[in-house]
């Protein structure tokens, strides 16, 4: 350490090592919330192909649905299941019970999300396509959109 401190310094020597671990340091991507259906939230009065126009969603990503627990509920389904308003086999139920579900976008594919008992042959289905991350800033960013 004397050698070090009689070399380059011992303040050239801490910028060194704090730019070493700074390079090292992964990055982490941003992360966007976005509420279903805006102020409307998951209800029959939206026109989801609308909501989704011009919004990317990304890995990592989260979908907030918000509604009438007692009525509706959010059922994940394959597309054919989608374009028929099929709720009978649903590839996952993201019904907790609350009206206030987050659905976590892990993969890079498009999720087909419907309400069933009735209420998707009035509108209540959304198409997500989840697209690769792109590069974004190195800190954390949290947002949430509509």
């Amino acid at each position: 350490m004397e050698g070090l401190r009689r070399s380059i310094g011992w303040p050239a020597a801490a910028l060194v090592l704090t730019c070493t671990v700074l390079v090292m340091m992964p990055t982490e991507a941003s992360a966007s919330r976005f509420i279903v259906g805006a102020n409307m939230g998951w209800t029959s009065n939206v026109n989801y192909a609308i909501w989704t126009k011009g919004k990317h969603f990304h890995l990592g990503d989260w979908l907030f649905f918000v509604y009438d627990r007692h009525h509706v509920n959010v059922l994940e389904v394959n597309k054919r299941d989608y374009m028929n308003c099929n709720s009978n086999h649903p590839l996952h139920n993201w019904t907790a019970g609350a009206g206030r579900d987050v659905v976590p976008l892990y993969v890079t594919k498009t999720y087909y999300f419907i309400s069933g008992k009735g209420f998707c042959r009035r509108g209540m289905k959304v198409t997500i396509r989840v697209e690769k991350p792109q590069p974004r800033s190195s800190t954390f960013n949290f947002a949430i959109k509509d």
